[in-house]
Formats: C-alpha cells, structure tokens, sequence
C-alpha cells in the first residue's frame, strides 16, 4: 500500500473538444474566444480548467473549497479566510479555539463570527495546516493569502504541486459569424419608462480539439500535504468536470476525449510538454468531433525509451475518438495501466 502523502512527479496531458461554444471568453475583447491571431488557434487559460475542477469537486464529490463564493457572494480573499475560520470554529471538534474570544458571549452565528473575526483580525486563531487539510484546492494548486492587517503585514503563501500550461488547440479555428443579442433583465435604462437592456455579441468557433499539459511536482506536494488519494480526485474532476461544469448556453458542447497521466518513480524527472509528440491529421476546416485522426505513436515510442522510470500511467479515454498508437500503449505498459474511477 502507497504512503499517504505524495511523493512522486507526475506529467498530464489533457485533450477536450468544443463544438459551436466558447471554450473561454477574453473579457478584454468583446469576449470573443480567446486566440493566437498568428496561429489561429483557440486558447484556454489554466485558471479557466481549474475553475472547472474545484466546481466539480465541490458540487459533486463534496470537497471544501477555498477559492469559492461565501454564502452565494463572491469575496476577496481576506474574506474568505475570514468565513473560512468563522466555520472551523463552529465546528465542536474546535469549539476549545471559539473560547478565547473573551468578547463573544454564548453561541455565536457565523455571521456574528465572521464580522468579529474581520474586524479584530483574530488570524492566528488558526494555522497554515488547518487551511492546508481542509480545502483540496489549497493542497493542489497551492495559494496566495495577503492578510490586510497593518501590524502582521504578512501573508500565507504555498506554491500549488498542480500547474499547467495555457491550452491551445491542435487544429486552427473558425469564428462563427456572431449576431447581436439583447438582453431585456439587466443594462442601461432606456428613457423614463426604464426599458432596454444590455447589447452585445455571441462569439463562438465552430470546433477545437483543445490540449492542455500539465505537471504535479513531488517535491512541491511535501508542502502543501498533497495526498495519492487528492490526485485520484484530479483525475476524476478533470475527465468528468468538462461535460458536468459547462452546462450553460455559451459552454455547452465540450466532452473529454483523452487523458494521460503519467507517474514517475521519483521525482527527479520530467519529459516535458507531451503535446510535441501527438498531432491530428487534419487542421483546418473542421467541424465535429470524427473529422481527424490523432497520432499519439511518437509519444508512445517516447515513453517507451524511459519505461523503466514509469511508476503507471492513468487513462481516460473516448471509445471513439480515432487514434493511432493506443494499442502499443497497452501492449507496451501491460500491467501499468489504470483507468479513471
């Protein structure tokens, strides 16, 4: 049996396809699909998949997060820490902590903690380990805290053993003509009678078969206490999320299709960006998931050259999506191999 704590390298390579969405708006241009002009094709943030994570993991395996909304309003993050303390001491379990609030009479609410608690800036009634062990997302992709209190001046910083690379897509994209829509329940007041709404554009591309990589440092995961059992939860947020997390008018249409995770006995070792070694044979022009095939071979033989450094490899894969080279996968790392849960 595997030691709790994790403490190996691993290496990601993550493909989903988007049909007649927007994989991920730029805020800055009109939100029309964020793009490489030179390219022509589609980007993804690392923040835009993490927030697709930490949704899934909250909302469907039951996971505390901390980079998340406080009672339906988004917050700093001073805020947050501030709720977040005023929840651990409602719990009985920390109740001895809730006693050395010598101003709090009784049982408290947590809105009555949680204003005390910003106020007289009690931070030290919890530690970096409390934060650490109770939110997933703290542990995976690390955190950034500035406490705003002029007589610590410090802060709460952990580097997250979970980073990836910005997506981009294997194939160049198309912009679907976008119509002007409106928007009659919020925007601009229109003359006394208040009426008009907000107007604007519908961007979407037509299809992109999106590739992200990404890499969990073994060394990096000592300090957040990052656990075998947290990186079995990624692997399930990150294959599942994309469909469970997108179901709104602008998102719909995205479905996993292929996803490695490749564990390293050590964590010395990386082989680097894994998208160097797979291409599609079509990339213009395309329409619908089906229309190409994918070549994982090189990455096959790539793999196959430091076999001996592979601790397993975990898949996700769609049945269906054409690829060439999965078969010497499985006949190469017989024994290796797990499929997601």
């Amino acid at each position: 049996m595997k030691q709790e704590y994790y403490n190996l390298n691993s290496e990601i390579l993550y493909l989903y396809d988007c049909k007649e969405c927007n994989p991920n708006g730029d805020p800055d241009n009109e939100n029309k699909p964020r793009m490489d002009l030179a390219t022509e094709r589609a980007l993804v943030s690392d923040v835009r998949l993490k927030r697709y994570v930490r949704d899934y993991l909250e909302q469907f395996r039951g996971k505390p997060i901390f980079v998340s909304k406080v009672e339906g309003r988004t917050v700093d993050a001073t805020d947050r820490f501030a709720s977040f303390i005023a929840e651990l001491l409602l719990k009985p379990e920390y109740r001895d902590r809730l006693k050395k609030l010598k101003k709090l009479k009784g049982e408290p609410s947590f809105d009555e903690l949680f204003e005390y608690i910003k106020k007289e800036k009690k931070w030290d009634l919890v530690s970096a380990d409390d934060l650490l062990s109770y939110f997933i997302d703290t542990r995976l992709f690390g955190i950034t805290l500035p406490i705003k209190d002029e007589k610590r001046g410090s802060s709460i910083t952990f580097t997250g053993p979970v980073q990836f690379l910005w997506g981009y897509s294997l194939n160049k994209i198309e912009l679907i003509e976008s119509p002007s829509i409106t928007s009659h329940f919020a925007g601009r007041t229109k003359g006394e009678g208040g009426e008009g709404g907000a107007i604007g554009k519908d961007w979407r591309i037509y299809y992109a078969l999106i590739a992200f990589y990404g890499r969990i440092s073994g060394n990096a995961a000592q300090d957040t206490g990052l656990t075998f059992d947290d990186v079995a939860e990624l692997d399930r947020a990150l294959w599942r999320s994309i469909e469970t997390q997108t179901n709104t008018r602008t998102k719909l249409g995205q479905a996993p299709r292929l996803y490695l995770r490749i564990e390293w006995k050590d964590r010395e070792y990386f082989i680097g960006d894994m998208r160097r070694y797979i291409a599609i044979d079509r990339k213009e022009g395309l329409r619908d998931f089906g229309e190409y095939r994918l070549d994982m071979g090189k990455l096959v033989e790539r793999l196959k050259g430091v076999g001996d450094r592979i601790e397993k490899i975990v898949i996700g894969r769609d049945p269906e999506l054409p690829l060439d080279g999965y078969g010497e996968l499985e006949r190469g790392f017989e024994g290796k191999i797990e499929e997601i849960l």
